[in-house]
């Protein structure tokens, strides 16, 4: 009897520790596999200063959808064939999407259409019409444009010209956002001017002009957010400026652009949810991924800020968003 025990429990010992070694071995337990989709996000400028709020988005939805994010800058401002070089590179290198901030649009879409490629791509702007462009994040440009002649026509008269700075007319969308803003100021009845940055100091000789040496008055619209950082940070460093330009309002929003917002260097902004828009980004590349959606353009709302509504709950969460 005390041998059969001994055996018994021997028999016991032995099956316990090959159980133990094929659940170790991964033979029996398996596992659950976690996929990690690896995505690139190539923006149209040398640095993301001004893609934090974005990046906030983007890093939450990473988190909550297993990706693996490489975010690119340019080595040249606004240059769309090495973006477009910098796209086929992250797909043959094993991205399985590509969200794409368009330096130009136009020049973006038909250097897609002479490439082949691998992966799908999310379009931050609007849609393309190419295959292998799946959906995109877009906002309406003219309409923000609109808004913010809208609120410079409520705030000045027309005795004042409205001058618009910007980056660059073909950069980005800044186009359409002209169009919409200088169609309402015209049928307001204001005079505009068009400035686009050909030289580093193009913005602060024009604000320089109202000073010296005629002392004329205007108010100033920034229609990319470079522009508005710039142009801010000028009237900011010189007390004298305030006196001669009536009013600076543009379109995006930074931590910085805010602060200059409440401290009154500037009047108004157009924004956007940059958040839902890194967040949307990565959610969308996501379902392309796995095919899980037909090509759709999303359209962003946007709002009009200014000291006034600043700090307007709505507002806040949308401006300030919390990591």
């Amino acid at each position: 009897m005390i041998k059969q025990e001994k055996l018994l429990w021997s028999l016991v010992a032995a099956i316990l520790v090959i159980l133990f070694l094929l659940s170790s071995t991964d033979l029996i337990i398996k596992e659950k596999k976690t996929d990690i989709y690896p995505v690139s996000i190539i923006i149209s400028d040398t640095s993301d200063e001004y893609y934090t709020n974005f990046r906030k988005g983007v890093d939450k939805a990473s988190e909550e959808y297993n990706v693996d994010v490489n975010l690119i800058t340019l080595f040249e401002k606004g240059d769309a064939v090495q973006q477009m070089e910098l796209l086929k590179r992250e797909i043959d290198d094993g991205a399985s999407a590509v969200i794409l901030a368009p330096a130009k649009p136009e020049e973006c879409a038909r250097l897609l259409d002479g490439m082949v490629l691998g992966s799908p791509v999310i379009v931050l702007g609007d849609v393309f019409a190419n295959d292998y462009v799946r959906g995109s994040i877009s906002q309406n440009y003219e309409e923000e444009g609109e808004k913010l002649g809208k609120a410079i026509a409520s705030e000045h008269t027309t005795s004042l010209p409205v001058w618009i700075f910007t980056e660059g007319l073909d950069y980005g969308y800044n186009r359409q956002i002209y169009d919409g803003l200088s169609a309402v100021l015209k049928e307001s009845g204001f005079s505009i001017g068009i400035y686009e940055k050909k030289e580093k100091e193009t913005f602060r000789n024009t604000i320089e002009g109202t000073v010296y040496p005629y002392s004329n008055e205007a108010i100033i619209a920034a229609i990319d957010v470079e522009s508005l950082d710039e142009v801010a940070g000028i009237i900011a460093g010189s007390p004298v400026y305030k006196n001669y330009i009536a009013g600076l309002y543009g379109i995006g929003s930074t931590t910085k652009i805010l602060t200059a917002l409440d401290n009154g260097i500037i009047k108004g902004v157009v924004a956007i949810d940059q958040f839902d828009a890194g967040y949307t980004s990565i959610q969308k590349a996501v379902e392309v991924i796995h095919k899980k959606q037909e090509k759709e353009q999303i359209m962003l709302e946007s709002y009009y800020v200014n000291k006034s509504n600043l700090r307007e709950s709505r507002l806040e969460k949308l401006l300030y968003p919390i990591d």
